[in-house]
């Protein structure tokens, strides 16, 4: 029988997960497919990041903002020209991130993987459900 709804609210969805570390990545992979969503990556950097979206159909992707002392900004904008929504799962605190970002759900390290999981569907929904398209 297919989980319900409510055992996998991300059932289907196509998550990119973009994370240096590679146990904090893991870790949010592993919370991700046990509500149901299929993890694109985990990314370890901007351009791996950027290179999976060539390809890949995505509903939303967790972002952390730091990866190895280079910034994920170019991957965010290319999120933002997608329509895809994103969050930031980083150890920064809002303050430090630029204006142009302010208004993007902020998860900060450590968090609880199980209120992220939670709070994806709506923000995927807060865009019609809308699943983008690799551009080609």
């Amino acid at each position: 029988m297919p989980p319900s709804t409510s055992d996998a609210p991300l059932a289907g969805r196509r998550i990119l997960v973009v994370e240096d570390v590679y146990f904090v990545a893991d870790d949010i992979a592993a919370a991700l497919r046990g509500a149901g969503a299929i993890v694109v990556g985990p990314a370890p950097n901007g351009p791996a990041a950027l290179s999976l979206m060539a390809s890949e159909r995505l509903d939303a992707a967790v972002l952390d903002i730091n990866l190895h002392d280079e910034a994920v900004y170019p991957v965010a904008e290319a999120l933002r020209a997608r329509g895809t929504p994103f969050v930031f799962a980083t150890g920064y605190d809002r303050c430090s991130i630029p204006a142009s970002y302010r208004g993007v759900p902020l998860w900060e390290k450590p968090f609880d993987s199980a209120a992220l999981i939670r709070s994806l569907p709506a923000l995927i929904d807060a865009v019609g459900g809308r699943r983008d398209r690799p551009t080609a």
